[in-house]
């Protein structure tokens, strides 16, 4: 490989190329080490001074998705956030499925009546004696970071809600938490803020190990727009009739014939759909 090559990030920032990165993506991708081996050996000899850090994504992608397509479906995970847009609804429900999959009794979409006025919440989610209101945070570009005016905002909100819910019966034992959940990052004033007041806070990678892609990972939740097998038209089709998941398309093929999907097709999507919902 050539010495040290700079590299641009989605942030406009020139950093230099680390190969362990590149290697470590394509490992929790569950690509086997002689596919790494070979993708790896390939990007080193074709990246050059100031390529893009999505341009090197979208080299590995290809070569992923031509020897194995699930593995190119959990690399795409990030990507596949951002495919879920453009309203946001369906990143809030794909939050929602996470936290009920973890115990939460969950509801997405609700209006809650404040002290002082009422408030449109994302998800309500309970839990023994944990009440949480979760706000979520959309973004279809991942250099859209959350930054301290989101969680400032979202914590004033649930002060309003809290204080109403503290007067209802049965909740004088509840532990009341207000959060914010992101498909991208928070800006550090954001998480020192977070932390300071006591939100929850949850991106792509925070908390570190606990953060969206490691939960989904682990879960076996991984929407559907990570699937190669789809077109875009057939995801958006999909996404209108109110699934997210893969494992709710495995669940229900029916869905593939009812949106138009050629009956030759489904094998391979629902295989695909069944791969990325299997906890390892």
């Amino acid at each position: 490989m050539k010495n040290t090559i700079n590299i641009v990030k989605h942030s406009g920032d020139s950093v230099p190329f680390d190969v362990e990165k590149l290697i470590n993506s394509l490992r929790r991708a569950k690509a086997n080490e002689a596919l790494i081996q070979q993708i790896v050996t390939k990007i080193q000899f074709d990246i050059y001074e100031g390529i893009t850090t999505k341009k090197i994504y979208q080299m590995a992608f290809k070569m992923l998705k031509g020897k194995s397509r699930v593995s190119a479906s959990k690399y795409k995970l990030k990507k596949a956030l951002m495919e879920l847009g453009p309203s946001g609804f369906p990143f809030e429900k794909l939050v929602g499925k996470i936290m009920a999959h973890e115990g939460f009794e969950t509801k997405v979409g609700v209006i809650v009546q404040g002290n002082c006025v009422q408030h449109e919440v994302d998800v309500i989610a309970l839990k023994d004696n944990n009440h949480y209101m979760i706000e979520c945070k959309y973004h279809s570009d991942q250099g859209r970071f959350c930054n301290v005016k989101i969680p400032l905002y979202i914590h004033s909100r649930f002060l309003d809600v809290e204080k109403q819910w503290e007067r209802q019966k049965g909740h004088e034992a509840k532990l009341h938490k207000g959060g914010v959940y992101t498909n991208t990052r928070f800006t550090t004033d954001a998480i020192q803020y977070g932390k300071c007041v006591g939100l929850l806070l949850t991106s792509w990678d925070y908390p570190i190990g606990s953060g969206l892609k490691d939960r989904i990972d682990k879960l076996g939740l991984h929407p559907l727009t990570a699937l190669t097998t789809l077109t875009k038209a057939e995801k958006t089709k999909l996404l209108d009739t109110g699934i997210v998941l893969c494992k709710e398309l495995h669940e229900n093929p029916s869905l593939l014939e009812k949106i138009g999907v050629p009956k030759p097709r489904h094998k391979t999507i629902l295989e695909d759909s069944e791969k990325l919902c299997t906890v390892h």
